[in-house]
């Protein structure tokens, strides 16, 4: 039978989120060392304190010296205890439990969502991903072009090998009947080179293929437009990969270029993660087949993975390869380190780690000896300093600029709204000023009108001065009644004079 010894609720919704983040991190929160302290005896050498999550495990064990026990009856007892937990607890009802539990789930995603918006690396590996996809669908959809329209003009492949040139030429032929000498300036701005374009001209003339009627061309020089459409649109996703990559991981990217790069942040799934790698998993990450098929085996292990790709392992001499990876390797996990926890990147470290690989490069070769690492990062960490200096006091102008345009609209907007009161104070001070004017014209044509006339008859016409609307509507009630009365006792004469002369 479970019984509650120690129940301690979140204060907050914010403090939930907290312990939820510290669980998550495998780190020990205040309020849980609080519980944990008030609730454990004295004497914790035999204490076994169960668990669910290894991390806090280990944790509570680091921290507070408790023995921790995880999986097996520990997770059938929290799977109880969460069962029954409201009835467990006073007061609460599994319908709030519910609520509590489903708002903490949503502020937990967005919390973790909204994390680090300005680095983001989500876009790097949706990009990288995007262009190996775009990669293999350009060369499939190029060799559809190639042996469509190599039934047409099979001297073309030969000629121009390369897909996307070759789908351009394509698409501006067409006919190759009707290729001429004024169309050669086309073929030469396309193809880059005059001898290609006159070789192309000449095997147009002599070429074997069949001919091809007027609506198969058009079907070709639509997909061939597609297909180019597609390159274009590849080349310009690069230089958005290319971009990102300089502001989220300028270090890798200088040391081991954009593409192989953003292939390491996807393959671990962040930058985050990949930072946490050491340097052996670096090395072949994306080779884990043949890692666990050569330990499977008892075979030869792999040397290098996803940075094979890079320029340093092809230079190489073959006996050098692992070495010069191993070392490479290295290099890359400290430029990811960088880059991850710097709080303004910069692709100096990435500059001078480039520097040393080159250094043990030709070391190999030559024998030369290579700076010592102590050196390099001094000079890397002096050029770094000025250069976030830099980059801070470009920030603070752009700082000063933007509150100078905003106290600008705010000066603009508030003389805006001053224009208006202004406009109807001016109003009514003329209107003040047009009624006083009447009014003196009154008095003064008030005692003209007293004097007497010409002929000697003083005559004094006392002008009624206008009545109000209601007073009037006063005056004209009794007035309409007297007349309605008039008006009924006439009808009462005529009917009386009837009924007589009928009698």
């Amino acid at each position: 039978m479970v019984k509650l010894v120690a129940f301690s609720p979140f204060r907050s919704a914010q403090s939930a989120l907290e312990n939820m983040n510290a669980v998550s991190e495998g780190v020990l929160h205040e309020d849980l060392r609080l519980l944990l302290d008030t609730a454990l005896p004295p004497k914790r050498k035999k204490v076994v304190l169960g668990v669910g999550d290894a991390k806090m495990g280990a944790a509570v064990l680091e921290e507070l010296g408790v023995q921790c026990q995880t999986g097996g009856v520990v997770a059938e007892l929290m799977r109880g205890i969460r069962l029954h937990f409201p009835a467990l607890v006073r007061g609460l009802t599994a319908q709030s439990a519910a609520k509590a539990q489903l708002g903490l789930g949503h502020s937990y995603s967005r919390a973790k969502v909204k994390f680090n918006v300005h680095r983001v690396d989500n876009m790097i590996i949706q990009s990288i991903s995007l262009l190996d996809q775009l990669d293999k669908d350009i060369n499939t959809f190029s060799m559809r072009v190639r042996e469509w329209y190599g039934y047409h003009f099979p001297e073309l492949i030969k000629i121009v090998p390369e897909n996307s040139m070759y789908c351009r030429v394509a698409k501006f032929i067409g006919n190759r009947r009707e290729l001429s000498e004024e169309s050669l300036e086309g073929l030469e701005e396309i193809v880059m080179d005059s001898a290609k374009a006159q070789a192309i001209l000449e095997a147009s003339r002599s070429s074997m293929g069949m001919d091809i009627s007027p609506l198969d061309l058009i079907n070709i020089e639509s997909f061939s437009r597609r297909v180019i459409s597609l390159s274009d649109y590849r080349k310009g996703l690069q230089e958005y990969l290319r971009s990102k990559m300089s502001q989220v991981a300028p270090s890798l990217s200088a040391l081991i270029g954009e593409v192989v790069g953003a292939r390491l942040i996807s393959h671990a799934g962040s930058l985050t993660n990949l930072a946490k790698y050491p340097a052996s998993t670096v090395q072949i990450l994306g080779a884990e087949k043949a890692l666990f098929r050569a330990l499977k085996t008892r075979g030869n292990t792999p040397k290098y993975g996803l940075i094979f790709h890079s320029t340093f392992i092809g230079r190489a001499a073959a006996k050098n390869k692992g070495r010069i990876s191993r070392y490479l390797a290295n290099k890359c996990t400290i430029a990811s380190r960088i880059d991850c926890f710097s709080e303004v990147p910069t692709s100096v470290f990435g500059d001078k780690l480039r520097e040393q690989v080159e250094e043990r490069l030709a070391f190999y070769e030559t024998g030369e000896p290579p700076r010592k690492n102590l050196e390099v990062m001094k000079e890397a960490v002096v050029e770094a300093s000025e250069v976030v200096a830099e980059v801070k006091r470009r920030q603070e102008k752009k700082e000063k600029k933007r509150k100078k345009r905003e106290k600008r609209r705010l000066e603009a907007l508030a003389a805006a709204a001053e224009e208006p009161a202004e406009n109807s104070v001016m109003e009514t001070e003329e209107n003040d000023v047009g009624a006083k004017k009447k009014k003196k014209k009154k008095k003064q044509q008030q005692p003209e009108e007293s004097e007497p006339e010409e002929n000697g008859v003083e005559e004094e016409e006392e002008e009624e001065e206008p009545l109000p609307k209601k007073k009037r509507k006063v005056m004209a009630e009794p007035e309409q009644e007297e007349e309605e009365e008039k008006k009924k006792k006439k009808k009462k004469k005529k009917a009386a004079a009837r009924d007589s002369e009928e009698d």
